[in-house]
C-alpha cells in the first residue's frame, strides 16, 4: 500500500543534527518515507543515513547529489517521493510525536479521494533552545479546526500567522504538478515552495497540532538576522521571483489571491525592512529602486503593497514621506515588533 507521508530532510554538513530529524519520523513505521537529501555534504552525513537505512529499508532513504543549494534539495526530494502527501523537514528541526501520529490518523482517512485536501495545515514552534523559550505559531482564528474547507470560510490572517513551509503537508501530486521551480544555490526559497502549489490549492484541512518544531539558535543559520542582512541579494532575488512569476492575478478565487498577496506582501516588508536596518544611504537606494521597478512591472500589486497605511504596514509612507522622518520611525517600528513577536 502507497506510504501516507514523504518527508524530504534537505541535508548539508548536517552530521551534528540530522539524527534527530530523522529519529522524530520513526514513530510513523511503515506509514512514513523518510527522505534524506545530502546536497554535497564533506561530512558524515550521508554515512549517518546509511546507519538508518540498514535498521529501517522500508522507511529510510538517502539521495546523493553534488550540492545544489536548500531549494534544489526540496525539488530531489520530491521528485523522488512515492507517498500521498508531501512535506518537507530541514535536517535541524524536528517533528513532534504525538502530532506526527495524529496527522497520519487524518492521512489515512484522506485515501478516499472525497475526504482528501489539497493542503494540511499544522501548527509549527519556535524553538529558542539557547534561551530556554518556545513560541507556538497556530491558526485557531482563522481556520476551521478538524474539518475540510475552501477558501471561501477562511478568515482574517492574524499578524505572524501566516502558513509557512513549516506548517505546510501537500498532497505530493499537486506539489510536483504545480509548476514550482526552486533556484539552485539561493536562500529563502521556502517562500516560493509554500507559493507555488498554494496557487492550486482548493481544499484544506486544519489540524491544530503543534507539529513542527522550528529550531532557532545557530549563529550560521540562514533566518539569524545578522545573515539575512549579508545575504540581501538573495532575499530580492526570491521577492522578485515572487512578484514577477506567480501570476496571482490569474487566480479566480478572491480569498485565495488575496492571501497570496498577502504573503508575498509579507515577504516585501521584510525586504524593506532589512534594507532600511543596514542603515546606509545605499541600501536606502536599493529598496527605493525596487519598489520603483515593482511599481512600473506590477502596478496592481504595488497599488495593493502601498494601500491601507498602518492598517497591515507602513510601506505606504516609506514611499510618501519625508525619508528624513520616515526611515528613523520606521526603523524604531521593526526594533519594537521584533521584540514583541520574538522574530530573529
Amino acid at each position: 500500500m502507497q506510504k501516507l507521508l514523504s518527508v524530504a530532510i534537505p541535508s548539508y554538513n548536517s552530521q551534528d543534527y540530522v539524527s534527530r530529524a530523522i529519529e522524530s519520523l520513526l514513530p510513523g513505521k511503515e506509514q512514513v518515507e523518510i527522505i534524506v537529501v545530502d546536497d554535497g555534504s564533506t561530512d558524515d552525513t550521508s554515512k549517518i543515513a546509511e546507519e538508518y537505512i540498514e535498521k529501517y529499508p522500508d522507511t529510510v532513504r538517502l539521495i546523493k547529489k553534488e550540492n545544489g543549494g536548500h531549494g534544489d534539495a526540496v525539488m530531489a526530494g520530491l521528485s523522488a517521493a512515492t507517498g500521498l502527501y508531501f512535506r518537507v523537514l530541514d535536517s535541524d528541526d524536528w517533528l513532534d510525536k504525538d502530532s506526527l501520529l495524529k496527522l497520519l490518523s487524518v492521512l489515512e482517512e484522506m485515501r478516499d479521494p472525497e475526504k482528501a485536501a489539497d493542503l494540511v495545515i499544522t501548527n509549527y514552534v519556535y524553538e529558542k533552545v539557547n534561551e530556554g523559550k518556545s513560541h507556538p505559531i497556530h491558526y485557531r482564528k482563522t481556520l476551521p479546526v478538524g474539518r475540510l474547507f475552501g477558501w471561501d470560510e477562511v478568515g482574517k490572517w492574524a499578524t505572524g500567522s501566516y502558513i509557512l513551509m513549516h506548517s505546510a503537508t501537500y498532497r505530493t501530486e499537486l506539489a510536483r504538478n504545480s509548476g514550482m521551480k526552486l533556484p539552485k544555490h539561493t536562500f529563502y526559497v521556502d517562500h516560493l515552495y509554500v507559493c507555488y502549489p498554494m496557487m492550486k490549492v482548493r481544499k484544506m484541512y486544519y489540524l491544530d497540532v503543534d507539529l513542527y518544531r522550528y529550531f532557532i539558535g545557530r549563529e550560521d543559520q540562514s533566518v539569524n538576522e545578522k545573515v539575512m542582512l549579508s545575504r540581501m541579494d538573495q532575499q530580492l532575488k526570491v521577492n522578485r521571483l515572487m512578484i514577477y512569476e506567480l501570476d496571482m492575478e490569474s487566480i479566480e478565487d478572491k480569498a485565495q489571491r488575496e492571501y497570496l498577496y498577502y504573503y508575498t506582501e509579507i515577504v516585501t516588508l521584510a525586504t524593506v525592512s532589512f534594507l532600511l536596518r543596514l542603515h546606509t544611504k545605499e541600501d536606502e537606494q536599493v529598496m527605493q529602486s525596487f519598489l520603483d521597478e515593482v511599481q512600473e512591472k506590477r502596478p496592481v500589486y504595488y497599488e495593493w503593497l502601498t494601500s491601507k497605511p498602518f492598517n497591515r504596514h507602513m510601506i505606504g509612507p516609506v514611499r510618501r514621506w519625508p525619508h528624513w522622518f520616515c526611515y528613523p520611525v520606521y526603523r524604531f517600528c521593526y526594533i519594537c515588533a521584533r521584540k514583541i513577536f520574538g522574530f530573529n
